[in-house]
């Protein structure tokens, strides 16, 4: 009857925690598509590299929760398979990028440092509540190491924008926002390099706990 009771306390707990990572990324999915719908619009509206590469960046966040979600529960080989495709989501963000620097390379303009700012400041508040949502479970498995690993590159990604907008008004050059486009997609290379190494580190080990993300 004791082994019972406790297999069963087991189950209940496991079942308790996927269901609490079911919500918090629901909630950051939400916020994801929320800023990158802000982010793309202040892009447009400020012709700004640096904003619409955070808003794109926004997008495939929104497609890796969407994925993390889908296989919270799954099997080990499941969840890794997964975030093998969130580094090829954040690989094919960088390359986006580099692409958006090349043709404002050969389209120069001084972007809107007001639009920049206040979207970016918006933007840096939803991802460090993200953070925050996500911090609890970045030992979890793959799965959420890789959702968190994606969180943080966007905190990061906030700060680099905020800078932006501030390099913009101090020389009044669209440069500073493209050396800071320039910089995310460093971000993101270096982040989708960390996510296959533990994607496929999961893979051979066939253990989570022997890949996490840091």
């Amino acid at each position: 009857m004791g082994d019972c009771g406790a297999c069963c306390g087991t189950t209940i707990d496991v079942q308790a925690l996927q269901a609490r990572q079911k919500r918090v990324l629901k909630v950051v999915l939400v916020l994801n598509l929320v800023t990158f719908a802000m982010m793309v619009g202040a892009a447009w509206w400020s012709r700004s590299s640096s904003l619409l590469s955070g808003g794109l960046d926004n997008l495939g966040d929104a497609l890796t929760y969407a994925l993390s979600l889908a296989v919270v529960g799954a099997s080990t080989a499941a969840k890794a398979r997964v975030s093998l495709f969130k580094g090829a989501l954040i690989l094919l963000a960088a390359l986006v990028v580099g692409a958006q620097i090349v043709w404002r390379l050969a389209n120069p303009a001084v972007p809107l440092f007001e639009g920049i700012g206040v979207a970016a400041l918006l933007n840096l508040g939803a991802n460090l509540l993200c953070l925050r949502l996500l911090t609890p479970y970045r030992h979890g498995d793959v799965n959420l190491a890789s959702a968190w690993e994606c969180s943080r590159n966007d905190v990061w990604e906030g700060l680099a924008v905020l800078a932006a907008a501030l390099g913009v008004w101090l020389f009044d050059a669209g440069w500073p926002d493209l050396v800071i486009a320039a910089g995310l997609l460093v971000l993101f290379l270096r982040s989708a390099v960390r996510v296959f190494r533990a994607s496929w580190e999961a893979m051979r080990q066939g253990s989570p706990q022997n890949s996490q993300v840091t």
